[in-house]
């Protein structure tokens, strides 16, 4: 997928003002296949040549690894063994870099494998360099807030209807979420929302993108292991298109081909 070069130019206008000497970090939030890591590789590129040292990092990267969700799904709930919503992120790992670039120093920058579903080994992480200015955090659920309780009771799919019937996971997940993450995200210096037209397109995108990922490497998930999988992320989802483009710096709506809908 190539950048949207209008998208950029958005992005880039909204960070422009606010860099300075010190670490800047960006939240990019955006659901499954909207275009997240396309639009960060690109913003990080820009700024790059304009003599801005940027690094990225997705929060897709900082998953606990498989041993560690593996004791989740054994000491909270089953679900949890599946990366993705909040409770599945190693928060530690990820304040670490945000730490390291803020002080002026060099960070390792983590990657997750997901043809392994595990964490890559140290040796393939790429490193910030020391005086970074622009960390660019992307991802589906970056900058989200807490719902209320009373949103947690009636189930939102057949996934959580069958496999979270008493609402164990969604409590945990929200309770993640509205504790160590919301001290995370606070970190966020700007936020940047790519907005889907709404949930049902994300199973087309998310398709989409799985195929990609078949034509580069052998396996992955069929179209219903993919129906499946959103399932976990659509309660979510579904709350930030509602809540965030009230308070986020930039809000950039999105056609169904991920193409934004604004003029010029």
């Amino acid at each position: 997928m190539s950048p949207d070069l209008r998208t950029i130019d958005l992005a880039a206008a909204t960070i422009r003002p606010a860099l300075g000497d010190s670490l800047l970090l960006i939240g990019l939030c955006g659901a499954q296949g909207s275009g997240k890591s396309t639009l960060a590789a690109g913003l990080a590129a820009l700024f790059r040549q304009e003599s801005v040292p940027s690094a990225i990092l997705s929060i897709d990267d900082v998953y606990h690894t498989k041993a560690e969700r593996e004791r989740l799904a054994r000491e909270i709930h089953p679900l949890l063994r599946t990366r993705g919503v909040p409770g599945t992120h190693d928060l530690v790992l990820g304040r670490h870099v945000i730490d390291d670039l803020a002080a002026g120093r060099s960070a390792r920058l983590p990657r997750f494998d997901k043809a392994t579903d595990d964490r890559a080994p140290v040796s393939q992480w790429e490193v910030a360099p020391a005086g970074t200015r622009l960390l660019i955090l992307d991802g589906w659920c970056v900058g989200a807030r807490p719902q209320a309780a009373a949103m947690l009771a009636d189930p939102v799919n057949a996934l959580e209807r069958e496999e979270d019937a008493h609402g164990i996971w969604r409590q945990y997940v929200n309770d993640q979420l509205a504790g160590p993450y919301q001290a995370f995200f606070a970190r966020i210096d700007r936020l940047i929302l790519l907005a889907a037209p709404g949930f049902e397109i994300v199973l087309r995108w998310r398709i989409e993108q799985e195929e990609a990922l078949r034509r580069e490497r052998e396996g992955g998930m069929n179209d219903a292991e993919i129906a499946r999988f959103i399932q976990h992320y659509e309660r979510l989802t579904r709350h930030i298109l509602s809540e965030m483009p009230a308070r986020a710096d930039l809000v950039i709506p999105l056609a169904e081909d991920r193409s934004p809908r604004i003029r010029g």
